[in-house]
């Protein structure tokens, strides 16, 4: 057994996946949080399907370690990820479920923001209107950024 103090052969402090930046010094699980559309959970199921320690720092993964867990981010229904668990569910356009990650977050959710627009959307329009869209009240909160139209009288 290796003390921590001393750092394996190979380590990356920095590792590059997905378009992402990852920290090679957190433990592999919460590093992979990085990724824009991988969460805490989805990371910590990733990690058991591609049979990696959990223990292990991200910097001390191998070659082989990380293209196994790339490959199950970018299709997890194929390593038997159940459909409740992926973030893009009954998508609009083709109905399908997957996992979207990085880039492809900002996409789909411009789209769909844009779609809501089209169709005049109660919602799509609250988006438009830069207002709260999940029933917030806005009597009285919410006002930075907003001129107030009171003007004194003049005596």
């Amino acid at each position: 057994m290796s003390s921590p103090l001393i750092q394996p052969e190979k380590f990356q402090h920095i590792l590059r996946v997905l378009n992402t930046n990852i920290d090679g010094r957190r433990k592999v699980g919460y590093a992979l949080t990085a990724i824009k559309g991988v969460g805490r959970r989805f990371a910590h199921v990733v990690i058991r399907k591609a049979d990696v320690d959990a223990t292990k720092r991200a910097g001390e993964l191998t070659e082989e370690e990380v293209e196994r867990v790339i490959t199950i981010i970018a299709n997890p229904r194929q390593y038997k990820i159940p459909d409740w668990f992926l973030n893009r569910q009954k998508d609009i356009k083709d109905g399908k479920y997957s996992q979207v990650t990085s880039n492809n977050v900002d996409t789909k959710v411009r789209e769909d923001l844009e779609r809501m627009k089209k169709i005049r959307v109660h919602r799509g329009l609250r988006h438009y209107w830069n207002l709260r869209v999940r029933g917030q009240h806005t009597k009285t909160t919410g006002r930075r950024g907003r001129t107030v139209g009171v003007s004194k009288k003049k005596a």
